[in-house]
């Protein structure tokens, strides 16, 4: 299997209701681990480079090291842009050889999200690209008591029909109670809120700012419709963590501090491809 679009096995996770992990990856090391998980437990999945790090001097050398990773393995995988911030970026990724692209206009007033989002979807569809939005906007965990705690940016379920039909996207992120980076506050999710939302529109929907929700709060949210979840801090934390651990043991070396967090993004990314449903699924 070569690098392909999610998009076919985001519509079949969420006929079938399982979900399809992202992990954001910064370098090759991450990357590795994400990909041996992937192969491991024979699961679709998404290697994601975050726009923040989009503008890198290393971000054309890496957007090449994925896509000949992805190309090698057995397993579909896709390339994606996570949160582009504009159509120049979304471009950009295009022709790095992304075969999805996120254009995420959620803080921007509705109208102009729709425009944004039709004329990033109209651009990426004339060459075969898919795109995800973002309807509602997923605050930081460390505004958790401004978004989740009180429903601030939560997808409105009348806006999301227009959005869709008008943009023409292929999948979408909805805001339902998840923050990104680590929750100051308990999450809490709207599952009747998802409910409505799926009712209304038959694309597969996202769920961003997954780390740190508890595990039956995974499979509550895949059995209720969401078919891809984005990971990131989760397994950075992992990683870092089992690093300074590994750093603290006598004649420790660059090498095996390596190994550490290579092993630390494998083990930690099949613990979600688990999770989720997906082992078994490529």
């Amino acid at each position: 299997m070569s690098l392909v679009s999610i998009q076919p096995i985001l519509a079949r996770g969420a006929r079938e209701g399982f979900g399809v992990p992202l992990f954001d990856v910064f370098d090759s090391l991450s990357a590795d681990g994400v990909a041996a998980a992937l192969q491991e437990l024979n699961a679709p999945g998404i290697l994601a480079i975050y726009s923040g790090s989009f503008g890198q001097p290393n971000a054309a050398p890496l957007a090449a090291y994925l896509r000949s990773l992805a190309e090698r393995l057995p397993v579909p995988v896709s390339l994606m842009l996570d949160h582009g911030a504009s159509l120049e970026q979304c471009i950009q990724a295009i022709r790095l050889g992304f075969t999805d692209v996120m254009f995420d206009g959620s803080s921007l007033p509705i109208e102009e999200n729709i425009a944004q989002t039709r004329a990033i979807v109209r651009m990426a569809h004339a060459v075969g690209v898919a795109v995800e939005a973002e309807l509602g906007h997923v605050g930081s965990g460390s505004e958790y008591g401004e978004y989740g705690g009180k429903r601030k940016g939560f997808t409105r379920p009348e806006d999301v029909e227009r959005f869709v039909g008008e943009t023409g996207v292929d999948f979408l992120a909805i805001a339902i109670g998840t923050a990104h980076g680590v929750y100051h506050g308990e999450p809490q999710l709207d599952l009747g809120l998802l409910a409505e939302i799926r009712a209304r529109v038959g694309i597969p929907l996202v769920l961003h700012g997954g780390s740190g929700l508890s595990e039956e709060q995974f499979r509550a949210a895949v059995a209720g419709g969401i078919a891809k979840i984005n990971v990131a801090t989760d397994l950075i934390l992992t990683a870092g963590a089992r690093m300074a651990a590994a750093g603290q043991a006598e004649n420790t070396s660059y090498f095996g501090l390596v190994q550490t967090g290579r092993e630390a993004y494998q083990q930690r990314a099949a613990y979600y491809i688990e999770l989720f449903g997906a082992k078994g699924q490529g």
